[in-house]
């Protein structure tokens, strides 16, 4: 498969760059990987650069988007952070990728165990993981149940992966806030904003639309 080109960038649409996604997903969980020749790409993408998705995911060494997503080189701009939240700079980011590069998509991706996230709801304290978790928190205390502070721990795995749901759906809400131009966006149909979850038992991508 080639790499993108301005052109066929221009016939991509918010719902196609997701049905794009989809289908990646579906081959990567079949193990059926696209045919690319990644030195041809890396050719093909010298001049240039046409990438139809941004994708916002944790660092987990298990969540590559670029791998989960069946996508090859200059098909998605890859932001990554523990606990794949939104600041200033990765809003810039974002904007840059849509508005000046021309992707249709952001995906906001959680994962299930995530370790950021299972910080947050022990209150991990340590150097600058600290002020990175605080980050997360509003997930923590948005999620009302279980009310047992026994069972608001990492050790309880439904919990953990509820409060990552509940950090995508918050952080989705921070770009349409703190983003006029990607709000705008989207508002006007140039992109679609959606959030997802990554499970590392199965590889699949559940996307919440």
């Amino acid at each position: 498969m080639k790499a993108h080109t301005r052109e066929t960038q221009a016939t991509m649409t918010p719902a196609k760059s997701l049905q794009y996604l989809k289908d990646g997903n579906q081959r990567f969980q079949n193990n059926l990987k696209t045919n690319r020749n990644l030195l041809e790409q890396v050719n093909d993408t010298s001049d240039g650069q046409f990438p139809f998705a941004t994708i916002l995911s944790c660092i987990d060494s298990r969540v590559s988007a670029e791998l989960v997503f069946d996508q090859g080189l200059g098909d998605i701009f890859s932001v990554r952070i523990a606990g794949n939240f939104v600041n200033e700079d990765i809003l810039g980011s974002m904007e840059f990728a849509c508005k000046l590069a021309g992707t249709k998509l952001i995906v906001v991706l959680g994962h299930t165990s995530c370790g950021a996230v299972k910080g947050a709801c022990d209150h991990a304290e340590m150097g600058n993981l600290t002020k990175l978790i605080e980050k997360i928190t509003p997930a923590v205390n948005a999620v009302k149940e279980p009310q047992d502070e026994s069972l608001r721990s990492s050790k309880n795995l439904d919990f953990v992966d509820e409060v990552s749901k509940v950090n995508v759906k918050l952080t989705i809400e921070r770009i349409h806030a703190e983003s006029p131009i990607l709000a705008e966006m989207e508002k006007n149909g140039e992109i679609k904003i959606v959030g997802a979850m990554y499970d590392i038992n199965t590889g699949e991508v559940d996307f919440y639309e």
